[in-house]
């Protein structure tokens, strides 16, 4: 998994050390005129960090990977307390604490050891759910927005069933009070399906069956 800071072996001043808003215990380092990392403060009085101080990037993420991989690991394990997240979601949560990619990697890979991070898991648990009203293509599409491979989505979508009664389910709670005689209607549920994802095949044969029940 590929992040968005790079190390770069140059050397850069630290412009600015400023506490974060929302934990008074950390702080925003940039160098360079701009935002590098998060930092525990008590980290960059050990390190004797200071605005002037002249730094290359890899040596700020190792004082950071030293000092605050186990923070960021608790961090991570916090977040996903509140529900399952891809490893795209846990790396996006940590990158916005600040972490740099050393550290979230070291994260990664202890939450795959202990099986709290698993896509593939996480793509078949996410498509059983999201397949009681939504179609395989919409289910895919928001998948793979979470970071999650081809391969996990495709296993995923294949143990999939029961797509049509899904369809006809959605399509009868959408038509509920409204007129099914209406030509204009009918074309609105059409479009309202296509968007949950469903094959226009499967949403033919949704609307037939359903007509067909109310005849």
């Amino acid at each position: 998994m590929a992040f968005n800071r790079e190390k770069e072996a140059i050397m850069s001043e630290i412009t600015a050390i400023t506490p974060q808003i929302h934990d008074k215990t950390r702080c925003n380092i940039e160098i360079d005129g701009r935002f590098f990392c998060g930092m525990k403060l008590v980290t960059v009085m050990q390190n004797r960090l200071k605005v002037g101080s002249i730094v290359t990037a890899e040596q700020l993420a190792a004082i950071q990977l030293e000092s605050e991989k186990e923070t960021a690991l608790d961090k991570a394990l916090t977040h996903i307390s509140l529900g399952m997240k891809t490893e795209k979601e846990i790396a996006d949560y940590l990158l916005k604490k600040g972490y740099l990619g050393d550290v979230i990697e070291y994260v990664l890979e202890k939450m795959r050891s202990y099986g709290f991070a698993d896509d593939e898991a996480y793509a078949r648990g996410y498509a059983e759910g999201a397949g009681k009203k939504k179609g395989k293509k919409l289910i895919a599409l928001e998948l793979r927005r979470k970071g999650i491979s081809d391969e996990a989505i495709e296993a995923a979508l294949g143990e999939l069933s029961g797509e049509e009664e899904a369809a006809r389910a959605v399509l009868e709670k959408y038509l509920r009070g409204k007129d099914v005689t209406d030509r204009a209607t009918v074309q609105k549920a059409v479009r309202y399906l296509l968007s949950k994802g469903f094959e226009y095949d499967t949403v033919r044969s949704a609307l037939a069956a359903y007509t067909d029940d109310e005849d």
